[in-house]
């Protein structure tokens, strides 16, 4: 479970003089993708409506300051459902769960909400559909990530998952002229066509998912981060050490030209020494974090002397999701103004 935040001396960063102007590179889109906002906004809404408790199995979204703030609100993360009292609300979180999962729920009468993002319930569909049809599924995602565990369960006697680029090179299938990849949906996407490419090359035949597993707001993020990076001699990336695609950031900025780069879950984090002769920093973040964050961040840096930002867009981003169908009403059966549950905001 989470570390609650212990709050820092704000004010630490010192204002050095640099040889030029110092200035932030913001990135956007980042943060709050609809998927996020969408469960988060799910778990409230089940609060206000059933009281405390409400339960959700792993991290609705894997930020730990959105965690921590549930908490207080009075919801109750566990690893699994037979954590859970029976018949109490559960939450599935936004990653997805396999379907032993709520068959489990099932068994100990539980009423389950499932926030899991519409786009990963999409890979779950491929992955059932392509079952069906007798295809091997080369599943390019990590090992152990949840949402990597729930895509296979859809059809765990038809998986296999690939990790990496270099285990395309050693991944054996049945029948090569019958095999499909998928994709977890918040990898490096450059990462994911060199494995593809890797695949490809073993298994001329692979069929290529009817369309883009990687999210759009995973894919936007790291547009943006990359142009940030070939000017910035410091990128900080604002998100969890589990969350895949705040990792994915810190990888692309570092490959995309920036001199360093770190990510951080709290301004409290960002070391002084990172900006001995920094003039250009870049700021971005994940897709489960809080606009709070970065705004921490950005006054730090201001108190730093890096008062000059200039936002670097390269998309607009307006998708918004159905809250799942147990929370678009109230107690009284009236659809609720919160009905949609929510947008990327940056």
């Amino acid at each position: 479970m989470p570390v609650p935040r212990i709050p820092g001396r704000r004010g630490r960063l010192q204002d050095i003089p640099v040889d030029g102007r110092k200035k932030v590179l913001l990135a956007a889109p980042r943060g709050y993708c609809a998927g996020v906002d969408r469960a988060v906004i799910a778990v409230e809404k089940a609060l206000e409506r059933f009281g405390s408790p409400v339960y959700v199995r792993k991290q609705i979204v894997h930020n730990i300051h959105v965690v921590t703030e549930l908490e207080a609100k009075g919801a109750v993360f566990v690893e699994e459902v037979d954590e859970v009292p029976p018949g109490a609300h559960v939450v599935f979180s936004a990653h997805g769960v396999s379907p032993a999962v709520v068959s489990a729920a099932a068994d100990r009468g539980l009423q389950a909400i499932d926030a899991t993002c519409p786009l990963v319930t999409k890979v779950h569909r491929e992955a059932v559909r392509f079952a069906r049809d007798d295809h091997e599924i080369l599943l390019i995602g990590h090992l152990g990530h949840e949402e990597v565990e729930g895509t296979a369960g859809e059809a765990p006697d038809h998986v296999t998952i690939v990790n990496s680029p270099d285990e395309a090179d050693t991944v054996e299938v049945r029948d090569p002229s019958k095999v499909v990849w998928l994709s977890q949906t918040t990898l490096s996407v450059d990462e994911t066509m060199e494995t593809v490419r890797r695949l490809r090359a073993r298994f001329p035949q692979l069929q290529d998912p009817p369309s883009d597993d990687i999210c759009y707001a995973t894919q936007n993020r790291q547009v943006a981060i990359k142009k940030v990076a070939q000017n910035a001699d410091l990128v900080i990336v604002v998100g969890s050490a589990n969350s895949s695609n705040s990792v994915r950031l810190v990888e692309v900025a570092l490959e995309h030209g920036a001199k360093a780069a770190y990510r951080v879950d709290y301004v409290d984090e960002v070391q002084q020494e990172w900006l001995d002769g920094v003039e250009t920093v870049g700021v971005t973040s994940g897709a489960s974090v809080p606009e709070v964050l970065v705004d921490e961040v950005l006054a730090e840096l201001a108190g730093a002397g890096y008062r000059d930002v200039e936002e670097v867009r390269t998309a607009e981003e307006d998708l918004m999701f159905s809250l799942p169908k147990e929370l678009r009403s109230d107690a009284a059966g009236r659809r609720d103004a919160r009905a949609l549950g929510g947008r990327g905001r940056s």
